[in-house]
């Protein structure tokens, strides 16, 4: 049968689908507007599962603050390409993610998933509507919550880290402040006591290793190591905690001393980068493309 192109218009508007996508599915279903839709809806989420399993290492990093300032989120939403993380729609779907962890206070990703939207659907069904339109797997990746006592500090370095402070005590301006270098230099841990004493153990070892092999240290007496081992335990700690950390904004001070000259103690931070972790499929477009040319 014969389709006119305001049929096909009317439908692209609803699917956001390509327009021979409607066309054939305007065709299937004898114009049948809605029996359109529903077949193209089944149809893109049959996609979006076989897509489910594709690396999806780019994306952004949304953050959502409560009216009151004092808890926020950070919310990782992931693409396959830096262009769909571009993109106004899945910009606007992280955007409603971020929104809707912050009104449930979850950091279960399967039940933000399961979480409604204003219109009555699901974030999963917005998600899966969503792979179907762009052709993208898309996933919500992790959910961070942050509650301060007295003062919340965020960051957001273009969209793709986010960090938040929680302070006992201080500025605001403060807390963004150390929002900002945690950010910007990826602390591990707050303090020496948050750090695994397994850890330390195998740090010290590695020093000793080092130290032992180094013939300058050859012959020197067993206390003298020892201080060596602790001022290089000193220096690592510093280089891993936000606290023993040179301040990004004034490197003649660490954090700490900012925070005590400022009046402000530090209770907890978060950060989220986008892809950290994630072991990205090095593509090799040469050959995919030969691949296709010639069918292999």
């Amino acid at each position: 049968m014969s389709v006119t192109a305001e049929a096909v218009k009317i439908l692209r508007e609803r699917t956001g689908a390509g327009m021979m996508e409607c066309k054939k599915a305007l065709v299937e279903t004898s114009g049948d507007l809605d029996a359109a839709a529903e077949m193209m809806r089944k149809s893109g989420l049959t996609k979006a599962d076989k897509k489910a399993g594709r690396i999806a290492a780019e994306g952004v990093v949304v953050i959502e603050r409560s009216a009151d300032g004092k808890s926020a989120v950070l919310v990782e939403v992931n693409c396959e390409t830096d262009f769909v993380a571009r993109e106004n729609d899945f910009q606007a779907f992280a955007a409603n993610a971020g929104k809707l962890a912050l009104a449930t206070r979850t950091t279960d990703v399967a039940a933000l998933l399961e979480a409604k939207l204003p219109d009555g659907s699901t974030l999963d069904d917005a998600r899966r509507a969503l792979i179907a339109k762009i052709g993208e797997n898309i996933s919500v990746r992790r959910i961070g919550l942050l509650e301060a006592p007295a003062v919340l500090g965020t960051y957001l370095h273009g969209s793709r880290i986010g960090a938040l402070v929680a302070l006992k005590s201080g500025e605001e301006a403060v807390a963004k402040d150390v929002a900002m270098h945690v950010a910007a230099i990826n602390p591990a841990h707050l303090s020496i006591a948050d750090v695994p004493a397994e850890v330390v153990a195998k740090e010290k070892s590695i020093q000793l290793e080092m130290i032992k092999a180094d013939p300058k240290n050859a012959g020197k007496a067993e206390d003298m190591l020892v201080k060596i081992i602790d001022g290089k335990l000193r220096k690592w700690v510093g280089e891993i905690t936000l606290l023993g950390q040179l301040f990004v904004k004034d490197d003649k001070q660490t954090v700490e001393q900012y925070l005590k000259q400022s009046k402000a103690e530090i209770v907890s931070f978060l950060r989220f980068e986008v892809g950290a972790g994630i072991e990205k499929k090095q593509e090799d477009f040469a050959a995919e493309v030969m691949k296709q040319a010639f069918g292999g």
